[in-house]
Order: C-alpha cells, then structure tokens, then sequence
C-alpha cells in the first residue's frame, strides 16, 4: 500500500506568479497528483516570491513568519495524506478531484461539523424565539459556532470540517486556540469545548461516525471563589431602608432570590400559574429553570411570600414581578450593599443572591441532595460548587456532636486538676 501510495501520490507547493498582490506577494498553491492527474488548489497563504525554496516547495530561512508559514504547509500535507489514505481504506480508491474536494469541505456538507453545529442553532433559536430556551444559552452558541469556524480556517485552512476527518488533536488545539488566541480563562474554556464534544457524540447517533474523536479529551470546571452573603448580611439588608425609593423594588427581588435561589431570568419570567399549593398544605413555586430547563421546586417561606403579595396588582400581565433589567439590578445592588455597610471579599452581583441562598440554607442544615434539586441542577456536582460549607455549617455540625464527649471532657478536665494539686 505504502509503495502504491509512494507511486501514484504527490503533493506539491508552488507560488503562482501571475498574481501578485499591492504587497509584492503571491499565493502559494497546493497540486495534488494522482495517476498522473492533477488538481490545484489554493493554500489562503501567499509569501515573498524571493523566500522561496522551489527545490522543496518551502519558505527559506528561519524567521518568524518562514516558520509560521512551513508550519501551516506542514499541517496541510498531513490533513491531504490523511484524507488520501482515509479514501484508500474506506473506498479502495482516490482520485486528485476527490482528494481536493473532500480537503476544501466540498460534498462533505451534510456530515460537516460547523454544518451540523449551524443546523443545531438554527433549531435552538426556534426554541428560543418560543420561550422554551434562554437567548443568553443561545448567545453563547453562535461565540462557540464563531471561535469553532474562526479555527477551522486558520488552523486546516478549510471552510468546514467533516466529522470523519476529526481526531483526539483536534479537540486539544481548540482548547489551546481557545486559551491562546482568544485568552479564554480555563473554566470558559471548558464551557466553550461542552458543546463541540456533544456534536461528536451528536454525530455517533447520527451514525456520521462510529466512535467519540475526542473520548481521550478531559477538562472539568475549576472551583472558583463564588461570592455570597452570610445569614447576618441578608438581614441586615432586608432591614435597610434605602436612600431611594428607585431601589427598593431591586432588593425585594434580591431578598426573594436569597430565599428562593431563583436567578435573574427565573424571576424575571415567574408568573402566577407557577405559584401552587402544594401536597404538604404550603405554597410552592412550581417551575422550570429557562437555562437548563430542568424542574425547580422550591417550597416558600414566609419572606418571600410576603415580598410576592407586596408585588400583587402591580404588573398588568401574568408575570409577578416587574423585573428591571439586569443591568439595573446589578447597579442597585452594589448600591444596597454600599448603604447597608455589607463587605465581602468578592464582588456582589443580584447573582451573588442565588449563591447565598445554597449557602445559607446548606449552613442551616438542608440536605445537598433537596437543594440540588430547588436550584433546579442537572446533578448535584454543580450544586457542590456554588454551595460553600461554611466555618458557622461546621460549627453547627460539631455543637451536634460536642455533647458526646462531655465524659471524655469532664474526666481530662478531673485529671488535669488533680495534678496541678
């Protein structure tokens, strides 16, 4: 096979000169040769013609942008191998054409991945346009179908990427272009790498491949410092009167986040229909979260249910709040946190409020696992990152305990006075 591929395979890189561009640089093409046909096409990279190296079909010297180029030379030489040899396994043929095309993504398209990934957004802003699915998980897509695209092009000098053609490098250089070229913090890239992971496993379902390219790949969130209020904060601005009026509606909505975990858009979308009585006689709020749209059950308590009546009558909709925007609230919030004489190492967010609430009721003894399920996660690690265990969580935890080593105590305390005697 390898002497088949040496005598009816070559690739060759040669500048077409015909074409100069303002700079005084020309293209360099690329000819792909089987069986003594040949198909050019174009590399997207052009150089001074005096650089060049015709012997070898490379740039001369060793400067930055020689090296850069031979690189990127380099790399499209083993994606054509690869597809050459690939076509030889798969099909028992190849051809210069068929080479070529599958190199440029052309008659690849109904497998290709940016083409998937495209179809997909395409089907969640539908989702989104119906209030089934958040505009915000939806932003996020189209950055990660951007950075995706942005890559493929710069990295495989390719419009598109069938899946068959992916391997364990390709998901590893993403995560490096992530961090290198868009300066991506560690935790976004993980949650820009989520959704390129589940189109591969997307695709095995599809049948377009037969196993995960990127199975080899790991990368988890790293647990970061998340900002919260202790029990004491939370009182002391629910008792605050602020200086203005324009704030108050913002810390009833924060204060009811505190003993709710609803975030911003959950509140932001809560109408009346999700507010039951439930089997237990108590009023509940009965709803699915908007990002994940994961159940979120959460039994109120007397706070909340009583910032919720002081709300009654005034929206003219079903919606039982009239949430400002998030930009609003996060300025009123630093605001409140100012008035109320409130320090914290981080920085406090209408955000923060959810995170107090798994705090503060961890702190008070509620389960990981029903509080998992009120902040309406998909599994309880994530609960574990936003719910801090807290130096007052231990020392309830130990009062519980103390009293079993009250003999213990009592008979070293016997001992130590007999011997200062």
């Amino acid at each position: 096979m390898e002497q088949e591929k040496r005598s009816t395979f070559k690739l060759l890189f040669y500048l077409k000169k015909n074409e100069p561009k303002k700079n005084g640089n020309v293209p360099v093409m690329g000819r792909i040769t089987i069986d003594g046909t040949p198909k050019s096409f174009s590399t997207k990279l052009d150089i001074n013609p005096n650089n060049w190296d015709l012997k070898h079909g490379r740039v001369l010297g060793k400067s930055a942008q020689a090296l850069s180029t031979n690189l990127k030379l380099d790399n499209i030489r083993v994606r054509i191998n690869k597809i050459y040899d690939d076509m030889l396994k798969d099909e028992g043929f190849a051809t210069a054409q068929k080479v070529k095309l599958s190199f440029l993504g052309v008659g690849v398209m109904d497998d290709a991945i940016l083409k998937v990934f495209k179809d997909q957004n395409e089907d969640f802003e539908r989702m989104v346009s119906k209030g089934k699915r958040s505009q915000n998980t939806y932003n996020k897509y189209k950055t990660v179908y951007n950075h995706l695209s942005e890559f493929i092009r710069e990295r495989y000098h390719r419009e598109d990427m069938a899946f068959r053609e992916l391997t364990s490098d390709f998901i590893r250089e993403f995560d490096f272009f992530l961090r290198i070229d868009k300066e991506c913090t560690h935790n976004t890239v993980w949650v820009y790498t989520m959704p390129v992971i589940a189109l591969a496993e997307l695709a095995i379902k599809k049948g377009l491949i037969r196993q995960n390219p990127f199975e080899d790949y790991e990368i988890s969130m790293e647990e970061t410092d998340r900002s919260y209020l202790l029990k004491e904060d939370v009182e002391r601005l629910m008792l605050l009167k602020p200086s203005k009026s324009k704030y108050e509606l913002v810390k009833d909505l924060f204060i009811f986040s505190c003993f709710t975990g609803l975030s911003y858009i959950d509140i932001q979308k809560l109408k009346w229909s999700n507010i039951q009585s439930f089997f237990d006689g108590h009023q509940w709020i009965i709803s699915r979260r908007k990002k994940s749209d994961v159940a979120s059950n959460v039994r109120l308590l007397e706070i909340p249910k009583r910032i919720i009546e002081k709300y009654r009558g005034v929206t003219r909709n079903e919606y039982v709040f009239p949430v400002p925007s998030n930009a609003t609230c996060n300025s009123h919030v630093k605001k409140l946190i100012e008035e109320a004489e409130i320090i914290t190492e981080q920085k406090v967010t209408f955000h923060t409020a959810r995170h107090t609430f798994a705090t503060m009721f961890l702190t008070e003894g509620v389960p990981l696992e029903s509080l998992s399920k009120m902040m309406g996660h998909k599994n309880i690690s994530t609960t574990q990152i936003y719910a801090k265990i807290t130096s007052q969580k231990i020392s309830k935890d130990m009062d519980l305990v103390s009293h079993k080593f009250a003999g213990m105590e009592a008979a070293f305390i016997e001992m130590e006075e007999e011997v200062l005697v």
